[in-house]
């Protein structure tokens, strides 16, 4: 029996502090709303009950239940002041003017009986208790709330008990029970506002994690393309060094050493990368679909066939490509122009289905990058359903990223008429590594 005392003390504070811990940071009621005028409200609200209910509670306590007026200010103000607090601590606010309304109760005990008295509540105090209950139900927890209802109710029906001469009325059960209806009805709409908020921050955590995830897809596929550009070149490299000793005569020592040092180096390297591309492969690569992984990869030259195949689609696609073709471009630029054209033809067939389009890839100034535009007007059938109607824009990531990898500009963006433009600028030179962040416009 000693035992079980304390650990039921214990039992007893514990709960009586979760009771009595605010659900959360002192947010003003309305704080989270968008609308600045439901923001502002709880404050006008408070400020209009508290400036008339105060001289009306201390009006009636003095004049109508006959209490000394000092006394009846002070209680007064211990009522009705807290209104103003309940619009960040609701709870802190439900317990000032709830220890001053059985306090009041208290004083009027060593009144004279009057029959005529709302006992042991009067009515300023019955309206500003609906209130505060109102306020702890659109903020506190269910236990919180429970046991805030049965303190009202409990006090109420003691001090009735206490002196039920006073009077005829039933005051404590109405507050008992309306406000026992506020505070499940503010609670209800609160535990719903908090379901609405915690799944739009999971859809914007998941929207979130779905874009960064096709960011890594795309840099790992950049990655694996761009192992097969640096690898041609420093297999060249390799069998050149390698060859140099047998096809230059005369060569002195050191030389033959030098070319000998070359060919390893760029051996070295090509391990490495193989290493490297070996981690970023998924694990499906060497599959049935892996086929694809060793094949050459396409540039600025199989454009037209991938306008064709887009036009055999149903696709109304007109191209214009210098002819002949600038030479001498960077396989990352001849790769990144082929894959933007690719990817911004896929977004037409997706979004606006019929809708002309124009594909059109220049050289640049002197023949220093590649200028790739694409440009589709608004679909041609507005009664044909695009097959998506809303894009998350992960199509137009790898866009960025090749463009960055070159150190280009993309600029991308809807038309007056309801058509979109992809315009990409691919450098044959990259930008240095200080400019990239601020190489690809939003």
């Amino acid at each position: 029996m000693p035992q079980s005392l304390p650990a039921s003390l214990a039992l007893a504070r514990a709960c009586l502090i979760d009771i009595c811990t605010p659900a959360g940071p002192p947010v003003p009621l309305g704080g989270r709303s968008r609308r600045r005028w439901v923001r502002k409200l709880p404050y006008v609200v408070a400020a209009l009950f508290t400036a008339l209910l105060l001289p009306l509670t201390a009006n009636v306590l003095a004049n109508e239940y006959g209490l000394e007026f000092g006394l009846a200010l002070s209680l007064a103000v211990a009522q009705t002041v807290p209104l103003l607090v309940a619009v960040r601590r609701p709870l802190l606010a439900w317990a000032i003017a709830f220890a001053a309304g059985v306090a009041a109760a208290a004083a009027l005990l060593s009144e004279p009986v009057n029959h005529d008295w709302t006992w042991p509540w009067p009515p300023p105090t019955v309206i500003g208790m609906l209130l505060l209950l109102l306020a702890v139900g659109m903020r506190e927890r269910r236990p919180t709330l429970v046991s805030v209802w049965l303190a009202t109710g409990v006090a109420g029906a003691v001090l009735r008990s206490v002196s039920p001469e006073r009077s005829s009325s039933n005051v404590w059960i109405t507050l008992f029970v309306v406000g026992g209806m506020l505070m499940l009805l503010a609670g209800a709409l609160r535990e719903r506002g908090d379901a609405r908020r915690a799944l739009a921050e999971q859809e914007t955590i998941s929207e979130a994690e779905r874009a960064r995830r096709t960011l890594l897809e795309e840099r790992t596929r950049i990655a694996r393309e761009l192992h097969d550009v640096v690898a041609h070149h420093m297999s060249v490299i390799t069998v050149q060094a390698d060859s140099a000793p047998y096809r230059l005569a005369g060569l002195p020592e050191e030389a033959r050493e030098e070319f000998g040092a070359i060919a390893a180096t760029a051996r070295e390297s090509l391990t490495e990368m193989r290493r490297l591309l070996g981690v970023l492969r998924s694990e499906d690569a060497s599959g049935a679909g892996g086929g694809t992984e060793l094949a050459p990869q396409p540039g600025v030259a199989r454009i037209p066939q991938l306008v064709e195949a887009t036009v055999r689609s149903g696709l109304p696609v007109e191209l214009a490509m210098p002819d002949p073709l600038p030479e001498a471009v960077p396989q990352t630029v001849d790769l990144s122009a082929y894959r933007i054209v690719q990817e911004a033809l896929a977004n037409v067939v997706r979004h606006a289905p019929g809708a002309a389009t124009r594909v059109s890839v220049s050289a640049g100034d002197a023949g220093t990058g590649l200028m790739v535009l694409v440009v589709n007007a608004a679909a041609a059938d507005r009664d044909v359903r695009p097959v998506e109607t809303a894009g998350t824009g992960h199509g137009l990531v790898g866009m960025r990223e090749r463009v960055r990898l070159v150190g280009g500009t993309l600029d991308t963006g809807p038309l007056p008429d309801g058509g979109f433009r992809v315009a990409a600028r691919l450098p044959f030179t990259t930008a240095p590594d200080a400019d990239e962040e601020d190489s690809v416009s939003p």
